[in-house]
């Protein structure tokens, strides 16, 4: 397990701090403020508790409601509850087989709990399901690596021909090692599109969990860090919104003191 920091930054940590200074990310790297304000999610995971305490009611009265466990199990992984989100994922999904498919949040709660066979499969599911969204190509890659190795995942790593949105098909170069992580902050700044939030949202996240892959804790933490102090993500609504939520777990992950 890599050590927490107790170092100076690398060069490289440096230069991700300019980049992301030059696209508008103020104070982004290894501050030592939390990325966002500690009374802000106290509130927020209070919410989630009181959600999930009426869902608890909610199935209570209709144990064969799959929306219910859709919904109570995204209350369970927002809340770190990875084991019980994947218990609730699985019960909708035997409740109704048509959902697993497209069940790319189940392919999150494996990965989060360990379980990054099923989670890869889960997204090769997808896949099949709907074949243009790279971001799914990037989970696939992500649960590849504990199992395969880097090598090895970089050459299983899902095939795409059509584009789907900035700035996935730049983070699919990135991931699969064409490309280093200043030239994919910069490139973004040169084609004008590091102005767009959502795109410094993504990119900042799936950056930083490139570099988490790559070893490279310190600037994995700066662009983590990033993603989740970006305003955007958290007013979010939707699939969005939802990664936010899963960008704040993996920060909060990696940031945690290591025993």
């Amino acid at each position: 397990m890599t050590p927490p920091l107790r170092r100076a930054p690398s060069v490289l940590v440096s230069l991700v701090v300019c980049l992301l200074c030059a696209v508008g990310v103020t104070r982004p790297a290894l501050a030592a403020e939390p990325p966002f304000p500690a009374a802000e999610r106290t509130t927020m995971l209070a919410e989630f508790r009181t959600q999930r305490a009426a869902l608890h009611r909610a199935l209570a009265d209709s144990p064969r409601d799959p929306s219910l466990y859709s919904r109570r199990g995204d209350r369970h992984l927002f809340l770190g509850e990875f084991a019980a989100a994947v218990a609730d994922f699985e019960t909708m999904i035997a409740l109704d087989p048509a959902l697993d498919a497209p069940h790319w949040r189940l392919g999150i709660a494996y990965y989060f709990t360990g379980q990054f066979a099923q989670s890869a499969r889960q997204f090769e599911k997808y896949h099949a399901h709907e074949n243009r969204d790279r971001e799914n190509g990037l989970w696939k890659f992500l649960a590849d690596v504990p199992t395969l190795g880097l090598t090895r995942a970089r050459a299983g790593m899902l095939v795409y021909t059509r584009f789907d949105r900035e700035p996935f098909p730049a983070l699919y170069a990135l991931f699969a090692g064409r490309q280093t992580t200043a030239d994919f902050l910069a490139d973004l700044k040169t084609r004008g599109v590091a102005a767009d939030p959502a795109v410094r949202f993504f990119a900042h996240y799936y950056a930083g969990l490139n570099e988490a892959v790559l070893g490279r804790r310190p600037e994995a933490l700066a662009l983590l860090h990033a993603a989740v102090a970006s305003p955007w993500g958290r007013t979010a609504e939707g699939g969005p919104a939802y990664m936010w939520q899963v960008a704040r777990l993996h920060y909060e992950t990696l940031s945690a003191p290591t025993p």
